[in-house]
């Protein structure tokens, strides 16, 4: 059982039938509704509040700001940078606290639409509580079975629920700069489909980029026939997951999309 539905992901829960896979990162087992990661049904809105986190001078901390991908299986997505800072939100009557680091505060700020909720553990105000809150539907799209809600952090698939205090990987909360990519896991084979990475050099008047997919365990291939779209200009990948794309001089922003799969990041580039 690696991976709980809903907004968290990865989380082994041996002897258990039930820890379903989805939780902002790869799902693995369900049950019947999915679990671990952040899936949280039941919730009405969400609302921020304010930092806990202090120094040693007294003075509070700022929390750090992520770059955040949501991508729903419409095929849209919604990216921004966002703070993690202490957030509130209200599940199945209760007022309950996600806080500063965690990927479920991101998540919250972040705005991305109604936010489902789920606690399967005794969440409260405190955020030490709040390890078992699961995210089970952002806008329209719910889990059903063993498919659902699952996030990233970089390549690979969470350990734990998106409001763990041990962090999502279980090594600390998240650090400035890290990517978090929610996405709507559809479990085969044990693992979600896997996600995009865009990687590019430039040369006078052409834009070389190379596309690779990540599995949970954050191994890579490369992606053939995968779109990037830059300037207005798009082409598939070859076999290596290349493709050159002929641009003016100048800044674009660069993207790589392929069905049945998460799309990337968007890109930076820049052609000389």
């Amino acid at each position: 059982m690696r991976r709980a539905v809903g907004v968290a992901a990865k989380a082994r829960a041996r002897g258990r039938a039930a820890v379903v896979a989805v939780a902002s990162m790869a799902i693995r087992r369900v049950w019947g509704v999915a679990v671990v990661g952040a899936l949280i049904m039941a919730g009405a809105g969400a609302t921020a509040a304010g930092s806990a986190d202090t120094k040693a001078d007294g003075s509070r901390a700022a929390a750090p700001k992520i770059r955040q991908l949501v991508a729903f299986r419409d095929g849209s997505a919604v990216s921004k940078t966002v703070s993690t800072r202490t957030a509130r939100v209200r599940v199945e009557g209760r007022r309950c606290t996600a806080g500063d680091g965690t990927v479920l505060a991101a998540l919250v700020r972040s705005g991305p639409g109604r936010i489902r909720l789920r606690d399967f553990g005794a969440c409260s105000l405190r955020p030490r509580d709040g390890g078992g809150l699961f995210v089970q539907g952002i806008r329209g799209d719910r889990n059903r079975g063993q498919n659902g809600w699952v996030y990233k952090v970089g390549r690979r698939a969470a350990t734990a629920g998106a409001a763990d205090p041990s962090g999502p990987l279980g090594r600390g909360r998240l650090r400035a700069g890290q990517r978090v990519t929610w996405f709507y896991c559809r479990l085969r084979d044990g693992g979600c489909q896997r996600t995009l990475e865009l990687t590019w050099r430039a040369e006078p008047g052409t834009l070389v980029t190379t596309v690779r997919g990540y599995d949970d365990d954050a191994r890579g291939v490369p992606v053939e026939g995968a779109t990037v779209k830059a300037g207005g200009a798009e082409a598939l990948t070859d076999a290596t997951g290349e493709v050159r794309l002929a641009l003016p001089a100048g800044r674009y922003r660069a993207v790589a999309e392929k069905s049945g799969l998460v799309r990337s990041f968007t890109e930076r580039v820049e052609v000389p």
